[in-house]
């Protein structure tokens, strides 16, 4: 197979995984080849099987699990084969060493090919070359020319530990209460912050251990000049935690993240200047970077000619936090589409919407994949809607809402960006990133832009535009199901109770609105905002890191807008389901009761109670936001009418329907639905499980919200219903508030625990195809 090079195993082709175009042939009697099809059919069965074809082997779908596995693997100790070589890192590796502190090791050959690069460059600075950063200044000063190479270097690390740090010292006075015998000045140290004094200036560990494993990747590939102790010193602080204490901000990613980098160089040196994290007796703790190499026998390194420019001029910051983004979003795009199933399933809508024909007439490849997906998603549902009869009487609508209906379509060119950034990254972080780069075969020191990130921002603002837009479809999707307007039937804000009494999500309705409209803001493409830098030599510059940690933050809001639409999810299939088991339960009461009432008058009785049970089902829906009592007196008055109407030619002949026979009817009928109704909402809220009806996928995340989270069912019932006492109930202590328990999915959002049932969802599509 032939190998692209740079990217990881999950991502090449090869030319018999191109999808294929021969048609099927056959021999006629004399011997000459044909096609078994006429023309017409035979172009279009070409075009359904390539289209077929390249979807199957263009999946995001693939890269996720793939990825997801070999997290899986790694994480649990089963894959410990991980070498830093060059060309073969994975960004789920990067995940793994940053997130999980998985460790790893350098390559076979790597020493060779970085010391036969190290003693090229010396034997060109022998040879009296000029060579730009080695030799001379940098950037704009450029023109400027030393021979003392050590120097040069360390003046070069010193000048960019320019960034703004927080003192930890200082920060655990803050909040203390001022003393008069304090001097006047020092009270203003103990003021209470206006943001957290370390995650406001620091980065966090995940995010720096994430450089440390590709800047030594980018250094192992051999053209840079360093001397292979420059990486081992890299892969030494991530294998023993030492992980420096890096800014957040002051980087424009132009000659890539100069002033981050300069921190882990710093680190290596054993500066005093610059602050670490190690594991302490009570956790992390941070130390001076020369104490700590000390506490652990470390001798600092002393930096040789380029080796400091060597790790600063990459794009390694910039490419680790992009990394770690990008695996946060694959699993949050796979999450909106079941979420989106199980919408599609709590407003009892369509399959129809993922048909395969819309992709097949339309063929993009991202619309085919999501709508396989959800269609798959929603396999074994038994709440879906299978005719739509009712649309012909006006009362519901003969399709779904444009935020289910076209979900494949609005998310296809997301899942396309998405793969289209998932290659970039991964040939950013198997990169020789730094400059002036050095080429041993053809003996050449090469000037040039590698460090420009602009590949990173590009990866990274897809990224974050797809998550608005994801964003604005589950924003939409989730309003909608709080709406009685357009919810087919459930209450509004989705409460179990009265809706007079109670307004359950209406601070989740307000909650999610206040989330979209940051993600919008947070959507701003950062390119316009490029400035001059360093004396106008940073003329260009990508702000990839910048946009980035922007990427991040837009991440962190969808995630909690994901977590109060599934919350708001389960609340609409236990309504649901609650809905359905009360009109199973009222039907043959209803019927009997109506039989009772009027069989000495009317004939055709079973004519009359399809009519009715129809039109009280249309008229339940309606009337979702009336409280229960209200709510079925007024139901069962509009029946009225179709019982008189029913008389005029269904009448007996040796008796007479009377006014007050149909009262007597109406009073009692409406006493029989409320009571039916209460005591159905009371059982329910007792052991609500809305798992029977659901499709297998929705089944297991629902159940994970259930049973694994621990977030149940918002009801509160009181005396009336019967004085049962449930096991938990809305500011309870078991379930704190609806936001806490909306924190509880966002957790599991967060830290990726969720992440194994969706991935098990996902697996059974790809089983499938």
């Amino acid at each position: 197979m032939q190998m692209i090079r740079g990217l990881p195993p999950a991502i090449r082709l090869d030319n018999e995984a191109r999808p294929s175009y021969q048609l099927p042939i056959s021999t006629s009697p004399t011997g000459v080849s044909e096609h078994r099809l006429d023309p017409t059919k035979q172009d279009q069965v070409q075009r359904e099987s390539s289209f077929v074809q390249s979807v199957r082997k263009s999946r995001h779908g693939c890269i996720v699990l793939s990825r997801w596995d070999k997290l899986f693997q790694i994480i649990n100790g089963n894959d410990g084969n991980l070498t830093i070589d060059g060309e073969s890192l994975d960004p789920v590796v990067v995940v793994a060493v940053a997130r999980y502190g998985v460790s790893v090791k350098i390559g076979e050959h790597v020493s060779k090919s970085v010391d036969r690069s190290s003693a090229f460059l010396k034997a060109s600075l022998s040879n009296g070359h000029t060579i730009y950063g080695v030799n001379t200044g940098f950037g704009g000063s450029a023109n400027t020319h030393t021979s003392k190479l050590e120097k040069l270097q360390q003046n070069l690390i010193s000048l960019l530990n320019c960034g703004i740090l927080n003192d930890p010292k200082t920060s655990r006075l803050l909040g203390r209460k001022s003393s008069a015998a304090l001097p006047e000045g020092a009270r203003f140290e103990t003021a209470l912050p206006n943001e957290d004094p370390m995650t406001s200036s620091t980065m966090p560990e995940a995010w720096v251990r994430s450089p440390l494993a590709i800047r030594s990747n980018s250094l192992a590939r051999g053209n840079s000049g360093v001397r292979s102790v420059l990486v081992d010193g890299l892969i030494y602080m991530l294998e023993n935690n030492i992980i420096p204490v890096i800014p957040l901000r002051g980087s424009i990613s132009a000659s890539e993240d100069l002033i981050p980098l300069s921190y882990v160089a710093g680190a290596l040196q054993g500066s005093p200047g610059v602050q670490v994290w190690v594991d302490g007796s009570d956790g992390r703790r941070q130390l001076r970077a020369d104490v700590a190499l000390s506490n652990y026998s470390k001798a600092p390194l002393r930096l040789g000619p380029k080796e400091g420019l060597a790790i600063v001029n990459g794009t390694a910051v910039s490419a680790g936090v992009g990394a770690l983004a990008l695996h946060d979003a694959h699993g949050l795009i796979i999450l909106s589409q079941l979420l989106t199933a199980m919408g599609v399933e709590a407003l009892r809508g369509s399959v129809e919407s993922f048909d395969p024909f819309f992709a097949q007439s339309r063929p993009h490849l991202g619309q085919a994949e999501s709508a396989r997906n959800i269609r798959s998603f929603l396999f074994g549902s038994q709440l879906l809607s299978k005719e739509k009869a009712d649309s012909m009487h006006g009362d519901c609508l003969p399709q779904d809402r444009y935020s289910f209906r076209t979900a494949a379509q609005w998310l296809g060119p997301q899942i396309e960006d998405m793969i289209l950034a998932d290659e970039q990254i991964s040939v950013e972080i198997n990169s020789t990133t730094d400059n002036p780069i050095i080429d041993t075969t053809n003996g050449k020191i090469l000037h040039g832009g590698n460090f420009q990130a602009m590949s990173i921002t590009s990866a990274v603002e897809k990224i974050r535009r797809s998550l608005q837009v994801i964003g604005r479809m589950l924003f939409s999707q989730c309003t909608e199901l709080m709406n009685p307007v357009t919810n087919n039937g459930l209450p509004p804000n989705l409460t179990a109770d009265e809706p007079s009494e109670s307004f359950l999500l209406k601070g989740i309705d307000i909650c999610v609105a206040s989330l979209q409209a940051e993600l919008g803001f947070l959507t701003m493409p950062i390119e316009p905002h490029v400035q001059n830098a360093e004396m106008g030599n940073q003329s260009l510059n990508s702000l990839a890191l910048l946009s980035a940690r922007y990427t991040h933050t837009a991440i962190n809001v969808l995630s909690q807008l994901s977590a109060a639409y599934l919350l708001t999810l389960c609340q609409a299939l236990d309504l649901r389901v609650l809905n359905i088991r009360f009109l199973m339960d009222l039907e043959p009461r209803l019927r009997v009761h109506i039989t009772d009432c009027l069989n000495l008058y009317l004939t055709e009785l079973d004519q009359l109670y399809s009519n009715l049970w129809m039109q009280f089902k249309r008229d339940y829906r309606k009337t979702a936001g009336i409280d229960s009592t209200q709510r079925f007196s007024s139901i069962v008055q509009s029946l009225q009418p179709m019982i008189i109407s029913h008389a005029y030619s269904c009448s007996k002949k040796d008796t007479l329907l009377t006014l007050e026979t149909i009262k007597q009817w109406t009073e009692q009928c409406s006493g029989l639905s409320p009571q039916s109704y209460r005591t159905a909402r009371r059982l329910y809220g007792a052991n609500p499980d809305a798992s029977g009806y659901l499709a297998t996928s929705s089944k297991r995340i629902y159940k994970y919200i259930r049973e694994t989270l621990g977030v149940s069912f918002q009801i509160s019932l009181d005396a009336e219903d019967g004085g049962v006492e449930l096991p938990k109930r809305i500011g309870s202590p078991e379930n704190l508030t609806i936001g806490a328990q909306v924190s509880k999915i966002n957790s599991a959002i967060q830290n990726g625990a969720i992440h194994v049932p969706v991935m098990e969802c996902l697996r059974k599509v790809d089983n499938e195809s």
